[in-house]
């Protein structure tokens, strides 16, 4: 991670941590070095980078002047307006652009803000040039051999312009629509779109392929993405599902990069049961390479007896879907991702997609003509007690001798029957203490355990 950069982008407090000066250089910088690097190709065309954003009422800004940085430095801005990250990913990719930027912070409250960036083939951007925009932020860019205080306006014709491109947004629902193996007729749904992103997409989609589609948190106001909605705060679907006796809910988070969903009886199905069902369900078709499933270091002990049982091999990555995609890429499999729901597959898309993850999970369902409780029975999930520690500095509190010596012990005591993972986030200033075995008093009491160790040696932020 860099020092602007996490897993995620640049992401915090919208003015505080990620102010609007700094979209403003990162749209300067993008602006000039894609220009730069077209030119040194013998290609004077301006460079065409494609921009997203989700609902929070500081995206606008963001959005705002990232477009003025890119103009300035000689960029074509193409605005989707409000859409998902992984719809910018889909056009950055069909339709040729240099780079492409999503405005979001996610999962985070709406006082949070980030920056997504995308390549030309719509995957998260390399970290040799997000060094180099964070050398350029902090005034000290060496770049093409040469020493760069500061970079060339455009002038005259050479000044970029803005381009609306709802179309391309357009054409990503009409994509999504295309991968529906099945009609739904008949099918109720329910869709938490979080105030977010999907709250414009989802139903259009589900909808068009002929559900009976009920939608909850689809009146985005600004201030309302992820409050007590969406993928982090299932609960609110798993009461709708019930009440309505639906046959099944899927909750999207704000950018509607993962999904997670609620089975007819009530059940959260998380994303270590899709990449089970999903897993299983590939291999019996012969359409799982290498039968082997891309999971995180977080995913569920119980995932891994079921997937031993289904005869297919998994491999383990660092938290982050661009670690799985990464991985994915790197050895040709198909199918992966993270417990909290960014699944990736890899035929379809380049980053998690929470639509396509429901299409998917509805297309399992009625190619096997079973409720998805059923689907997801066979996998049996080990207690897990997650705890959230917000600290002043994350170094220092994950690589204190004491906090270390309090793991070991815990190691120590779990053996063979659990695990204990401590590390930081990658888009939070938090350390994430998770501890799993057979039994939930055990979990939690070796979780406090660690979290009273960083507490008095007074890294807990109150």
């Amino acid at each position: 991670m860099g020092k602007y950069f996490g897993t995620d982008g640049f992401r915090g407090e919208a003015n505080c941590t990620l102010t609007a000066d700094h979209a403003y250089k990162v749209g300067r910088f993008l602006g000039w070095y894609y220009g730069e690097l077209k030119r040194r190709a013998g290609d004077e065309s301006a460079p065409r980078i494609v921009i997203g954003k989700d609902t929070r009422r500081s995206s606008y800004m963001f959005e705002y002047t990232l477009i003025a940085g890119l103009t300035a430095s000689g960029a074509d801005a193409y605005m989707l307006h409000v859409t998902t990250t992984p719809s910018v990913a889909y056009v950055a990719r069909v339709d040729s652009f240099d780079c492409g930027i999503m405005i979001s912070a996610s999962h985070n409250p709406y006082y949070d803000n980030g920056i997504k960036l995308l390549n030309s083939r719509g995957e998260k951007i390399d970290e040799a040039t997000v060094a180099l925009i964070e050398d350029y932020i902090d005034g000290k860019l060496e770049v093409f051999g040469k020493k760069q205080t500061e970079l060339p306006y455009a002038t005259r014709d050479k000044i970029g312009k803005t381009v609306d491109y709802a179309s391309g947004r357009n054409r990503y629902i009409g994509y999504l629509i295309s991968l529906g193996m099945y009609s739904f007729r008949g099918v109720k749904v329910g869709l938490d779109c979080a105030n977010g992103s999907a709250w414009n997409i989802a139903k259009s989609v589900f909808d068009a392929l002929g559900a009976t589609t009920h939608v909850i948190n689809a009146n985005p106001d600004g201030l309302n993405i992820n409050l007590n909605a969406g993928s982090t705060h299932i609960e609110g679907l798993q009461k709708y599902v019930l009440e309505n006796k639906l046959d099944v809910g899927f909750a999207f988070d704000g950018d509607a990069d993962r999904c997670l969903c609620v089975d007819e009886k009530g059940n959260v199905v998380n994303g270590d049961h899709i990449l089970y069902i999903y897993g299983t369900y590939m291999k019996e078709r012969g359409k799982l390479a290498g039968d082997t499933v891309v999971t995180t270091v977080m995913s569920n002990f119980g995932l891994y007896k079921a997937f031993d049982k289904a005869g297919i091999s998994y491999a383990k990555t660092p938290v982050g879907d661009k670690y799985v995609y990464e991985h994915m890429s790197a050895h040709g499999h198909r199918l992966g991702g993270e417990q909290s729901g960014h699944i990736i597959f890899s035929k379809y898309a380049t980053t998690g997609d929470g639509i396509i993850t429901s299409l998917k999970i509805m297309e399992v369902m009625l190619a096997k003509k079973l409720p998805l409780s059923k689907l997801a029975e066979p996998m049996e999930m080990y207690p897990q007690e997650l705890v959230n520690v917000r600290v002043g500095d994350k170094d220092s509190a994950l690589n204190d001798s004491d906090v270390c010596a309090a793991v070991k012990k815990v190691e120590s005591k779990l053996g063979e029957n659990g695990r204990i993972l401590v590390r930081a986030s990658g888009t939070e200033p938090l350390v994430r203490v998770m501890v799993e075995a057979s039994d939930g008093k055990i979990c939690k009491a070796c979780a406090e355990e660690v979290v009273n160790v960083m507490r008095k040696k007074g890294y807990v932020l109150k």
